[in-house]
């Protein structure tokens, strides 16, 4: 530098006569020496000065980022790539549903994906110098430095995308010198370790843009391409990149939608955003001017998407199902990863809490793919079905107290619905309806609410543990008479809905009518041995202690309840040869890069044996053949091997209707979530109205997937059941009395609990019978009016049931059972002989009308003083005697015989009768000649007027209510 400035010296003194003396000269060279030493010092000290400040620079950049760790690639990469993803969810077979509920829908997306035209414009218009920084651009960092020091108006920003992603990623948004010494620094590493492609591909999956169509929060380009305009980010026009290109500067300020998913009315701050990125492309050379022109003039506007449904708008009760079940899997996988048991959550209210919030978080935001079994065709159809059902009965009135004012207030609630379809082998739940309206009530009706499950208990509770231990089969008789088995209660319990009673029935005809009474007794002689813990075995998660020993568990009273899901499932046990298969929605989830993270794997429970499960089938079978769901038979659209039972809970508050074929279980409950009574006016019965709703239900199903829902095999009979004939009065072997009263039955049994025992429960007797009613002859009681019969051994039945009952109860009122008599079938001798009749004859025909007198067992009729012919009581009473003089007795139980009747005469024309024209005008009374009477009309016969059946239930509060 000091030659340069001497030869520039030397040069004016050639041209300028400035220093043409030697003392000018002289001047100009004490000048230059001065000059040159103060500039070296100037030089010197901003060396020294600047070196100075690079220290101080340097040290305080030191101090900065002193406490930030030195990252792997490895963890840099994990860093990087660890964004929230929206979790997607699939119906069987792989049939998109939608995303679950977020915060922020985030899609990942390969850059190979992405347009060009949105890479260009993002490059452009948030880091021009991309593909030639390492990650900072010194320029802008001293510009935005001198901005921030000088706290100047204009803030122009520095920062890189690769400078953005570290702080999304990495760092927070926070505004300080520490912040952005580290950004600085990760930034250079980040550099270090991934080529551009890969920094920009993880910007544009991280950069949030808005809200999409229908109000949500969007990040990531795909999310924002699917979302504003519908297309994918490869499909994306210039002017639509443009747009999505500039959101990351201020996201919802220039996003075109509302939170409520409307067009915004001012659109203006967007596109002029969106014509500063075209500029900047234009600019930069990604674009020509027709590209920037046709762009700028393009109307955006009608590229717009429209606003999309999310699953839990069109899939309420379904999207939150899913959520709720996929949280509980996931919570169990994370606490098992930390080396925690399923038990510990169980134990452990706070662990376990811990553990489903960090689920919840984690299958929401980690990209997950979680795949049911829910089939979406038949799920749809099940809705429509649900939703046009005419017959769910009326809404009824309720008071609630409203929440804002604290008044009571009246509203009408309406009958609810919860249905589920099952796949017996597998457990799959196909399908279920969740309620009526997930907006007025967002309880989930089929596998949340706990309700009363009525009759629907008496296979699960009662039969089929009964028969496994041993102490039941299809063809065990049991009492249907009153009985008191409710302790400190003194009045029969439990009642039938008839509020009848049918006397000795078999376990078969108990179960296909809903026999209240015989259901408790059975129960009763097997609650010892807990046969609730079958109930546990199939899946029953709200048992209590009462449940184990109260009786009413038998009807379905329970302390709290079980739910749809439950009770539909553990009828599947039967349909799987006694194996329980526990019912589930969630097939498997699969994390972003399609590595399986959970998948349901089938695990049977033995609770039954083929045997025990077969001949429960074969029970339920009847009740839809000939029992109380008949009415389903005829409303399906198609025949399967159908097995099933009705259930009502206490007071009609609950109805249900379970059934299984070889393939599907479904089940089926209505009711008002504030429990009341279902019964009301109308032509259907609650009953009715539930069961014809299951087979609509399933008949959508069936247009659907008849393979599925409608099997052409029916159920298989395992081996070790036959076939043996038994005594309808004890189950045990016919004996000749037995079979002589026609009162063998035929009937299924497990070949290891065979009866072997004979019958002994008949004596010989004698009968007298009156009309329907029969009663025991005395040994005075005339052979005439009495025929053979069997007399029921009182205390032989005592013994077999364990029961004291009136003997006359125990009768079926049957024409089979006309012949058998037990010892309360007494006609009570009133001491003394009937009155006389009076007769009147017409024709050869006598007459005369029942005796007053109970005892009275029949009639002698006499002709000329000789018996002709005898007449039973409850006939009719009358008798073609033929000519003669006829007289009537009356005969008693004892055998006493009443004085003769009026005497009548017939076929004899009186001696003083004359030619018809002198017959005098002063004739006789026409009653007085016999053979111009009419005959009296018969008396009716004398039959006990029937107890008129109620509707089901006795509403008693006891369990009792369950019917059909």
């Amino acid at each position: 530098m000091k030659e340069k400035f001497q030869i520039l010296i030397d040069k004016l003194r050639q041209t300028s006569g400035l220093f043409g003396n030697k003392k000018a000269a002289k001047g100009a060279s004490i000048t230059y020496q001065v000059v040159w030493n103060l500039a070296l010092l100037f030089i010197i000290l901003a060396v020294i000065g600047g070196a100075f400040a690079g220290g101080l620079g340097a040290g305080y950049f030191a101090s900065l980022v002193k406490d930030e760790p030195i990252r792997s690639y490895a963890s840099m990469k994990k860093d990087i790539y660890d964004y929230e993803e929206t979790s997607e969810v699939y119906f069987a077979d792989n049939v998109y549903l939608g995303k679950l509920r977020t915060d922020l829908e985030r899609e990942e997306v390969k850059l190979e994906d992405v347009s060009d035209h949105l890479i260009n414009a993002v490059v452009a218009t948030e880091d021009e110098y991309f593909y030639e920084h390492d990650g900072v651009v010194p320029k802008a960092i001293m510009r935005a430095l001198f901005q921030e020091v000088t706290n100047s108006s204009v803030q122009s920003g520095g920062s890189t995308l690769t400078q953005q992603l570290i702080k999304n990623q990495i760092l927070t948004n926070e505004v300080s010198f520490e912040r952005k010494a580290k950004e600085i620094l990760l930034a250079l590493r980040l550099e270090k370790f991934f080529d551009k492609k890969e920094i920009l591909e993880a910007y544009l999956n991280v950069s949030t843009f808005g809200r999409n169509a229908s109000g949500r929060n969007i990040a990531g380009v795909e999310a924002a391409a699917k979302g504003i305009f519908g297309v994918s980010a490869k499909e994306l026009t210039l002017p639509q990149a443009a747009f999505i290109a500039g959101l990351p500067q201020s996201p919802f300020g220039y996003t075109p939608f509302t939170r409520e998913g409307t067009v915004k009315e001012n659109l203006e701050p967007g596109f002029s955003r969106m014509k500063t990125v075209l500029k900047r492309m234009y600019d930069d050379g990604k674009i020509n001017q027709k590209q920037y022109e046709e762009a700028l003039a393009y109307d955006l506007t009608k590229d717009f998407a429209d606003p999309s449904a999310s699953p839990l708008e069109k899939y309420p009760y379904l999207t939150f199902e899913i959520e709720e079940r996929a949280v509980n899997i996931m919570t169990k996988i994370l606490a098992k990863n930390d080396g925690y048991e399923e038990q510990d959550l169980k134990e452990d209210d706070a662990l376990r809490e811990e553990y489903r919030t960090l689920a919840d978080r984690t299958i929401r935001q980690n990209g997950y793919q979680i795949h049911t079994t829910v089939n979406k065709d038949i799920y749809d159809k099940m809705q429509q079905v649900k939703d046009n059902y005419p017959y769910y009965g009326p809404d009824k009135p309720e008071t609630v107290k409203d929440p804002e004012t604290g008044e009571n207030k009246q509203i009408m609630e309406p009958v609810e619905v919860g249905a589920i379809l099952i796949e017996n082998k597998t457990g799959k739940i196909i399908s279920f309806v969740g309620g009526r309206d997930h907006k007025r009530e967002q309880l989930n009706h089929a596998t949340n609410a706990v309700r009363q499950n009525g009759s629907t208990m008496k296979p699960l509770l009662v039969y089929a543990p009964a028969m496994e231990l041993g102490k039941s089969a299809p063809g065990t008789i049991l009492p249907d008479v009153p009985l008191y088995l409710a302790p400190g209660l003194n009045r029969p319990w439990p009642n039938n809905y008839t509020r009848t009673y049918s006397g000795l029935v078999s376990a078969r005809e108990a179960l296909k009518y809903s026999y209240n009474v015989p259901a408790v007794k059975l129960y009763k002689d097997i609650v010892g041995q807990r046969p609730a813990a079958y109930l546990e075995k199939m899946g029953f998660t709200s048992l209590i202690g009462p449940d184990y020993t109260n009786l009413s568990t038998a009807i379905g009273s329970l302390e709290y309840g079980v739910t749809v899901e439950e009770n539909t499932n553990a009828f599947s046990t039967f349909a799987n040869d006694g194996k329980f298969v526990d019912a589930y929605m969630i097939e498997k989830i699969t994390d972003k890069n399609g590595q399986i993270i959970y998948q349901h794997e089938v695990k049977p429970v033995d609770v039954f044996s083929p045997q025990t499960a077969y001949l429960t089938i074969d029970m339920m079978r009847d009740v839809i053949n000939s029992g109380t769901a008949t009415s389903v038979r005829n409303r399906l659209k198609f025949s399967s091997d159908w097995a099933g039972k009705t259930g009502t809970g206490v007071d009609f508050h609950d109805a249900w209707f379970v059934a299984t074929n070889p393939n599907v279980t479904f089940g089926i409950w209505s009711g008002y979530d504030t429990p009341k009574s279902l019964k009301a006016p109308g032509s259907l019965s609650y009953s009715l109205r539930n069961n014809y709703l299951w087979a609509d239900l399933m008949n959508a199903a069936y247009d659907v997937a008849p393979d599925l829902v409608d099997p052409s095999t029916s159920f298989k009979m395992p081996g070790g059941i036959v076939r043996r004939s038994f005594c309808a009065i004890s189950g045990l072997l016919p004996s000749d009395a037995c079979s002589k009263a026609g009162l063998v039955e035929t009937d299924l049994f497990n070949a290891k609990f065979v009866p072997t025992k004979v019958d002994d429960s008949l004596g010989n007797g004698k009968l007298v019978r009156i009309g329907d009613r029969k009663y025991m002859a005395l040994d005075s009681t005339p052979e005439e009016f009495t025929e053979p019969g069997l007399v029921l051994n009182p205390e032989y039945i005592e013994k077999l049931f364990g029961i004291k009952a009136n003997p006359g109860d125990l009768i079926p009122n049957k024409e089979r059972w006309k012949s058998i008599l037990t010892t309360g079938d007494k006609l009570e001798d009133n001491g003394r002989a009937p009155a006389a009749l009076s007769i009147k004859a017409s024709g050869q025909t006598v007459t005369w009308g029942a005796h007053p007198e109970k005892d009275v067992i029949g009639y002698r009729i006499y002709s000329s003083g000789k018996k002709v012919g005898t007449v039973k009581a409850g006939s009719s009473l009358s008798f073609k005697a033929g000519n003669g003089t006829i007289h009537v007795t009356a005969v008693d139980i004892a055998g006493k015989e009443s004085k003769p009747s009026n005497v009548v005469e017939i076929g004899k024309k009186p001696e003083e009768e004359k030619p018809k024209e002198e017959k005098p005008k002063e004739e006789k009374p026409k009653e007085e000649k016999p053979e111009e009477e009419k005959p009296a009309d018969p008396p009716a016969e004398e039959k006990p007027d029937p107890e008129k059946p109620d509707e089901p239930g006795d509403g008693g509060g006891e369990g009792e209510g369950s019917t059909n």
